[in-house]
């Protein structure tokens, strides 16, 4: 199997999530200085927002990054796709909807394809349709989530056995015990989200990066259930709102409406959880300090090592 390092010439086996209407270049650019993958997620942005984004990330670094494509949920993805080729972006990452029409196009362009997943099935159909990478996504996860509600303990090693590409694990990761389970399950590295809304890199509010530096295990709920459109969050007044509504009988329409990408930006960038939310994954329960993202991915490789090498100590004096 190649190393997912080499296929995306990063140092580190580790990427970011796209984060929709939230992404921006100077956490993007972060990850990537870092030594990871950094990833722009174009969201429900317009071609010309989403341009502009890429074009200051690349003021701010020179290494490879990705765009995040998701493609039932942006009304643009036919004007992403050749964006990014014009912008010789190296590696699109595809969620949301059948990758396949895309793939060939983005390949005869030099450019490498990884494919979201959330189930077996669905990582088999990305790899025959000619994905380079998947990124198996856990239900711990933050944001936009499969209503197959499998977990990434669960999910790696069946994914990792039925596939022959790598398989990066996503949910529920944010440091160096995170990463070492992740490659003892059989991926060949991690994509990090919520983890990186807490670092210094971040532009988002304080109030954001606080819950989750005092998240505890049971900080984080579902929305979206009743309407087949799961979401994870953290708790807040506008998430009981939302789930009390869901309980009186609430449509797919008034859900998608308060769940739509302005109220994202009114808690993220905004700190109002009366009026918007907050994606965060199970791992909130695991953050304990606002690091930057080069000390947060500098201690992740650096704690992984030292576990692996520690417990294989272990194993062999047994």
């Amino acid at each position: 199997m190649s190393y997912v390092h080499e296929l995306l010439s990063i140092k580190y086996p580790i990427i970011q999530g796209g984060m929709g209407n939230i992404s921006n270049a100077q956490l993007t650019a972060a990850v990537s200085n870092a030594g990871g993958l950094g990833t722009l997620g174009s969201g429900t942005m317009t071609p010309e927002q989403v341009e502009a984004i890429i074009v200051e990330t690349k003021e701010k670094t020179d290494k490879p990054f990705a765009v995040n494509i998701p493609i039932n949920v942006s009304p643009y993805t036919e004007e992403l796709i050749p964006l990014v080729i014009k912008h010789k972006i190296p590696v699109v990452s595809l969620s949301a909807g059948n990758p396949a029409p895309y793939i060939k196009l983005l390949h005869e362009h030099h450019i490498k394809v990884i494919v979201i997943v959330a189930a077996v099935k669905h990582a088999k159909k990305a790899e025959e349709a000619g994905a380079d990478i998947l990124v198996a996504e856990g239900f711990e996860a933050a944001g936009i989530n499969s209503n197959l509600e499998l977990t990434t303990f669960t999910l790696i090693p069946q994914i990792s056995r039925q596939v022959s590409i790598p398989v990066l694990a996503a949910g529920g990761i944010g440091d160096g015990r995170g990463l070492a389970a992740a490659l003892m399950l059989g991926a060949a590295g991690v994509q990090l989200g919520t983890r990186l809304i807490a670092t210094k890199d971040a532009p988002f509010h304080s109030a954001y990066k606080t819950r989750l530096l005092e998240a505890d295990d049971n900080e984080t709920v579902i929305l979206g259930r009743s309407v087949g459109q799961v979401r994870r969050v953290l708790k807040s007044s506008y998430a009981k709102q939302i789930i009390d509504l869901e309980h009186q009988g609430l449509t797919v329409e008034k859900y998608s409406l308060m769940t739509s990408e302005d109220h994202h930006i009114n808690g993220a960038i905004h700190g109002d959880e009366e009026n918007g939310f907050m994606n965060s994954g199970q791992v909130a329960g695991l953050i304990e300090d606002i690091p930057t993202v080069k000390e947060l991915l500098d201690g992740m490789m650096n704690d992984a090592r030292a576990l692996m090498e520690e417990h294989l100590r272990q194993f062999t004096s047994l």
